[in-house]
């Protein structure tokens, strides 16, 4: 297990000082104008995301996630009036979702909670089943009801808004957002086809048609896979020791042709290049559990055996974030740190709406 350094790392490793101006508000004009940065090689190069199909081959795959970010933010009010918000992760069976509670004191379980004015103004209503997915679980089982009974897909896309990350900010719970239209648009893949993830794939958002007909006419393959991004992907892990960090848990599913599509790269020799961390983290969890289908909570740290992903094409992630361990098990500790410390002396633009990198798996 090859590491820079002797001891395993910690959590302070992976932390750096980035200037807020560098945090993305809104994305940029155009998908592929944004900046990418070539980290292949310890020679950084700056280039612009359009120049993507120039550094691929023929016969590579690319693999996308098509998943949807649903509008799973719903703001509304406790009996009492006291406020709340509500961020659903998940829909379960009869009009059950699981979800999210910001509030300043939470309800007991039986409480019935009125979302948008509630039934009678309106909106809908929720009542509080209990935590999930047991009893000091850290999310909440709720039933909505709607007016028409309505199913939770129908009434997130009716009352609800776009779980934009924390760091984006926005007036979604006035009476007027006006960024609203922009994000619609913006924060949703040209490809998001399964509705389910509270958070887009970020590195995904730089593609548009005409780069991914630049894709084609070079020859190169692209395939889909669905994990539908949870909430956790924003939570900052606490604890010095890595190991002890309790990875949430996110569904995911390949389907067949994507399989297929696998196994004709590895035949022809091509390299496997994964559209975010979310594409790394299905593709390798299927490599260790052979299952094609389920919920995966694999944490990739530096000493992680890749199996699948040779090429990672991927935002800029936030300090001390899981995602910053998985860059650096992918890329090489020191490579990542200086690859970031590039970014920031240069502008680049950080997080979910701003610029990209690509990089090799370390040999």
């Amino acid at each position: 297990m090859s590491s820079s350094h002797r001891a395993p790392h910690t959590l302070s490793d992976f932390d750096f000082v980035l200037p807020e101006h560098l945090i993305a508000q809104h994305p940029a004009a155009e998908r592929s104008a944004s900046r990418l940065l070539d980290a292949r090689a310890p020679e950084l190069v700056d280039r612009v995301f359009k120049d993507l199909p120039d550094l691929l081959h023929e016969g590579d795959l690319l693999i996308f996630n098509d998943t949807k970010v649903v509008k799973a933010r719903i703001f509304g009010e406790k009996a009492s009036g006291g406020k709340l918000e509500l961020l659903i992760e998940r829909v379960l069976q009869d009009n059950e979702v699981v979800a999210h509670m910001k509030v300043s004191k939470k309800p007991l379980p039986g409480a019935r909670i009125h979302l948008c004015g509630g039934v009678k103004n309106g909106g809908f209503d929720a009542v509080l089943l209990g935590r999930w997915p047991d009893e000091s679980g850290p999310l909440f089982r709720f039933a909505l009801q709607g007016a028409n009974n309505e199913s939770p897909w129908e009434l997130m896309d009716q009352f609800g808004h776009l779980p934009l990350p924390p760091y984006i900010e926005r007036n979604q719970n006035a009476e007027e957002d006006p960024d609203e239209e922009e994000d619609s648009e913006r924060y949703q893949t040209v490809f998001a086809s399964h509705p389910g993830a509270v958070a887009a794939p970020t590195a995904a958002l730089h593609f548009d048609e005409k780069v991914l007909a630049a894709l084609k006419e070079k020859g190169v393959e692209t395939a889909a896979v669905t994990l539908h991004v949870g909430a956790g992907t924003f939570q900052p892990v606490k604890v010095e020791n890595i190991a002890e960090h309790q990875m949430h848990s996110e569904w995911y599913n390949i389907p067949l042709e994507t399989l297929a599509a696998l196994e004709r790269c590895r035949q022809r020799r091509g390299r496997i290049i994964a559209v975010g961390t979310t594409s790394v983290r299905t593709l390798e969890s299927w490599a260790r559990t052979g299952q094609i289908s389920g919920d995966t909570n694999i944490f990739i740290t530096p000493g992680f055996e890749f199996r699948v992903v040779d090429c990672l094409i991927t935002n800029f992630h936030l300090p001390k974030s899981t995602l910053m361990m998985l860059v650096s098990a992918f890329a090489g500790y020191k490579h990542i740190m200086d690859t970031y410390q590039h970014a920031i002396q240069n502008e680049y633009r950080f997080f979910s709406y701003g610029d990209s990198m690509i990089l090799e798996r370390r040999r």
